[in-house]
């Protein structure tokens, strides 16, 4: 079943053929670690995520690199406020995103490179750039010149006059053209630095990328990813160059974006106060029902956010979870991957119709009867793996609250056991009493033929 991935460089959805199937690339753009990050942050990592575990099994191996960006004006910024080594403030930040995208259930990438372990191979990659003349050194800084690579714009689809008229560029006397951007720029006492041929400075952000994909992907890469605003001027840097620096050679074969995160239709800005950090929301909501609201809405499409949307994921899963609970008993041997499941994600990470497809396995479990119970089993099983759900246990699903609740099993045991005797003695008014007790503590009871069973209702 092959794989079609939408390619934003060629504007087209294509076979996804890597240049060595036996060692398939990807980098992802990763963080820049100075906050927690926000919702919006999380998606790539989710939806990338997915892509890396349909990749896996089509092919032997997959490197995956997801970048660190340690060294930036914000962290420079966060860390003078605070007071502190930016050292202390990426560390902490650095360690607060993996947890966080761990808990969505985000495997860790193959590698995570960080820009300030790279300064040898950012510096070699400057320097190899000014020498085949698409970069010069002017007043401590280092700029690549746009004008020496005609390709610029490509990815963007636009010409560069126009990418320049839309976007902020900074106008200084040393630059050749307005667009150049900057490699290198020096650093004072107050920031911090790198001994450089240049002078005592620090990387611009582009160059970080380019070069830790280089070190550890080499200079042709399968798949690069992340958010489409990125694409310029981000990865239209990024491809310049690379590009430059490799004698021309294709920097990246497939170019992945995905789709921005609105708030009730509205963009997440800081001005308009409707930012939501991951960091807080996975405090109050279920980390399993955050991952299936980020891969709800096809990944290159807008993804709107809102509570009511939020509290369907928690149902959606509640269904799911509801269905294998039922068939707690059955042995259903190793999970499956269901082909239509498979099949949807294969038509460029198509996560609605995927996440459709295991709706209906659900519906397929609770109808199933004889031997059909364990393959259904299976099959939801396996379905819900390739996404990264359906990974706890169900009945400890329903026995969670929301996150920071606690939930004293042994008293709602000890609640139904006493209806139990009311029930048995015909106490009937008791046992209602007992019911609406319960109702009242945020736990739902459901009577059947396995007896009594009870779940928290989840916000």
């Amino acid at each position: 079943m092959p794989i079609s991935l939408y390619n934003t460089l060629s504007r087209r959805t294509e076979a996804f053929s890597p240049l060595d199937p036996e060692r398939v690339t990807m980098y992802v753009c990763g963080p820049t670690v100075y906050n927690y990050i926000h919702i919006g942050n999380a998606r790539p990592p989710v939806v990338f995520d997915v892509l890396a575990r349909l990749i896996r099994r089509h092919y032997p191996t997959l490197v995956y690199a997801r970048n660190i960006t340690d060294v930036d004006d914000k962290i420079n910024a966060a860390a003078a406020a605070a007071g502190v080594p930016i050292g202390q403030i990426t560390e902490r930040f650095a360690q607060a995103y993996r947890d966080d995208i761990a808990r969505l259930g985000v495997a860790p990438p193959d590698v995570e490179p960080h820009a300030t372990a790279h300064m040898p191979q950012i510096v070699a990659m400057i320097e190899r750039l000014i020498a085949n003349g698409h970069a010069y050194a002017a007043e401590g800084h280092v700029l690549f010149h746009v004008e020496s690579f005609p390709a610029y714009g490509a990815l963007s689809g636009r010409d560069p006059d126009e990418l320049l008229a839309g976007a902020r560029v900074e106008v200084a006397p040393y630059k050749k053209s307005p667009g150049d951007f900057v490699l290198w720029k020096p650093s004072d006492a107050t920031l911090p630095g790198w001994e450089s041929p240049w002078g005592r400075g620090r990387p611009g952000w582009h160059i970080e990328c380019s070069a830790m994909s280089e070190a550890h992907l080499g200079e042709t890469i399968d798949i690069h990813a992340g958010g489409v605003d990125l694409t310029f001027p981000h990865h239209e840097n990024e491809i310049a160059q690379s590009t430059c620096a490799h004698g021309g050679k294709v920097f990246a074969r497939y170019w992945l974006h995905n789709g921005m995160l609105t708030f009730d239709g509205r963009k997440m800005s800081k001005s308009l106060g409707n930012v939501l950090q991951l960091h807080e929301l996975l405090k109050k909501h279920p980390a399993e029902a955050l991952r299936l609201m980020l891969l709800r809405g096809h990944y290159r499409q807008p993804l709107d956010w809102s509570d009511a949307a939020l509290t369907q994921s928690v149902r959606t899963l509640d269904g799911w979870y509801g269905a294998l609970r039922d068939l707690a008993g059955v042995e259903a041997g190793d999970a499956v991957v269901p082909e239509a499941v498979e099949a949807a994600l294969c038509d460029d990470l198509n996560t609605p119709q995927a996440l459709a497809e295991i709706s209906q396995l659900a519906d397929a479990a609770r109808r199933a009867s004889g031997a059909e119970r364990g393959k259904a089993k299976a099959a939801l099983l396996g379905g819900g793996a390739l996404l990264g759900l359906l990974q706890d246990d169900p009945e400890a699903w329903f026995r969670q609250g929301n996150p920071g609740e606690t939930v004293d099993a042994d008293a709602i045991e000890a609640l139904l056991d006493e209806r139990r005797a009311a029930r048995a003695a015909k106490d009937f008014a008791r046992s209602d009493a007992i019911r609406d007790q319960l109702k009242a503590m945020g736990i739902a009871i459901e009577d059947g033929a396995q007896g009594t069973r009870w779940s928290v209702v989840k916000a």
